[in-house]
């Protein structure tokens, strides 16, 4: 008996091992996002504003980390009541998740989840927006905002965990909050200087290297790899599912590309490649949701629309004099409204287009309403009551010369001769 009992002793020692090497290295994949990000973020502004873009994403990171450390974790996996939880810092409580890696962990995985939402708001806002009220601002929603979210979707009291809602990896809960996000920081922001003429037609302020974005569009397709499958946080007895999500989340993205890619061909008469780098983001992104419910096909189906979406999306917001430099609120925003609701039409289990009826649907619907519209409105809020009081708006002075030079003293690109 007691033979049995050390062998048992072992298989479990060895299970949590194995466990937490595969969500470590999948959580340090997922803090590599930040680096693409950054670089995507960079090369799609002018040059003058480059290491404003690097500020601000290092603000992501720092103040977000802590935010999410003293507050923002406790809030999303504490005790809740449905709608929130209270805790400080990282509980050493059962979560109940099943966890087989310790909450410590499990913190540093979802840190990564936090600051991906958040830094998909710094490219709305890029070349126009002060660098503290933005630290504010990231602060709120990594300690209270994005929190909410994560309690309703996967905190397991959640009120959408308990009727079914499913967001494997965060279409809703990361990518449209913070798409919606980005929205209304934009629209509180206003345009860059020059951007639109009086009669609303658009001027391109083309980005000053594609290269670098590129680079970074392939380094967040990378982290993504890290970012859906990561999310069943256990490898042991998981092999299946994380093939599942592997094989989806490449079929989808690759499939978002080649949709913007003819998209753009027919429509312009040459192939947009800016704009098939966040095809491929649109693909992936729209995918997240459903990554772990839908079958191979499908999901070639889902990252097509996506691919196509994102460009119209973009086109429509350009339209309405919604400034968004990368075009974050597509591809996120939209994209993650979309792959939400995907899953209801999707799923090979209870999707509506598999004989499931409209039970996933209506729920998913309106998880992603509900929280793309909290996002907003409380961003929205903010947004204005930061504005009213520290200011949320770099000097006309200031933007016509560059936020790198003027707020922080150094360039992107310097000479020497």
């Amino acid at each position: 008996m007691e033979e049995v009992t050390t062998i048992a002793l072992e298989q479990a020692e060895m299970i949590h091992a194995i466990d937490s090497v595969w969500v470590a290295i999948c959580a340090a994949i997922i803090f590599l996002m930040e680096g693409g990000f950054a670089l995507l973020e960079a090369g799609f502004v002018r040059a003058k504003n480059a290491m404003s873009i690097i500020a601000k994403v290092m603000i992501d990171i720092a103040v977000g980390g802590l935010a999410f450390y003293i507050f923002g974790f406790g809030i999303a996996y504490g005790n809740s009541n449905g709608w929130f939880a209270f805790d400080i810092g990282i509980t050493t409580e059962d979560l109940g998740l099943g966890l087989t890696v310790s909450n410590k962990l499990f913190w540093f995985i979802q840190l990564g989840f936090a600051i991906a939402a958040i830094s998909i708001v710094s490219g709305a806002v890029a070349e126009r927006m002060k660098v503290w009220a933005y630290a504010i601002f990231v602060f709120v929603f990594c300690a209270i905002m994005y929190p909410l979210a994560a309690n309703w979707v996967w905190n397991p009291e959640g009120w959408l965990a308990v009727r079914g809602f499913n967001d494997f990896a965060g279409s809703s809960a990361v990518h449209a909050m913070g798409g919606f996000a980005a929205l209304a920081a934009a629209i509180v922001l206003g345009p860059r200087i020059g951007k639109y003429q009086p009669d609303g037609t658009s001027n391109p302020i083309p980005g000053h290297n594609l290269p670098l974005a590129a680079v970074g569009g392939f380094i967040l397709w990378f982290g993504w790899f890290g970012f859906n499958p990561g999310s069943t946080l256990s490898a042991v007895g998981n092999w299946e599912l994380i093939g599942t999500v592997v094989t989806n989340t490449f079929l989808a993205s690759a499939a978002g590309g080649v949709s913007t890619m003819l998209y753009t061909y027919f429509r312009y008469g040459q192939i947009d490649v800016t704009m098939a780098i966040n095809g491929v983001l649109a693909g992936l992104v729209a995918i997240t949701a459903g990554c772990n419910v839908v079958d191979s096909n499908s999901a070639i189906i889902i990252g097509l629309v996506a691919g196509v979406l994102v460009d119209v999306a973009v086109l429509f917001f350009d339209k309405i004099k919604i400034d968004d430099p990368v075009g974050a609120i597509a591809v996120h925003g939209i994209n993650g409204l979309f792959g939400t609701i995907a899953v209801g039409l999707f799923a090979s289990e209870n999707g509506l287009f598999f004989g499931g009826g409209f039970d996933l649907l209506a729920i998913q619907a309106l998880g992603v309403l509900v929280i793309g519209s909290f996002s907003f409105v409380v961003t929205y809020i903010l947004m204005i009551i930061l504005k009213k009081t520290v200011g949320v708006r770099v000097t006309p002075r200031e933007e016509r010369a560059g936020i790198d030079a003027v707020s922080f003293g150094v360039e992107a690109y310097t000479v020497f001769e």
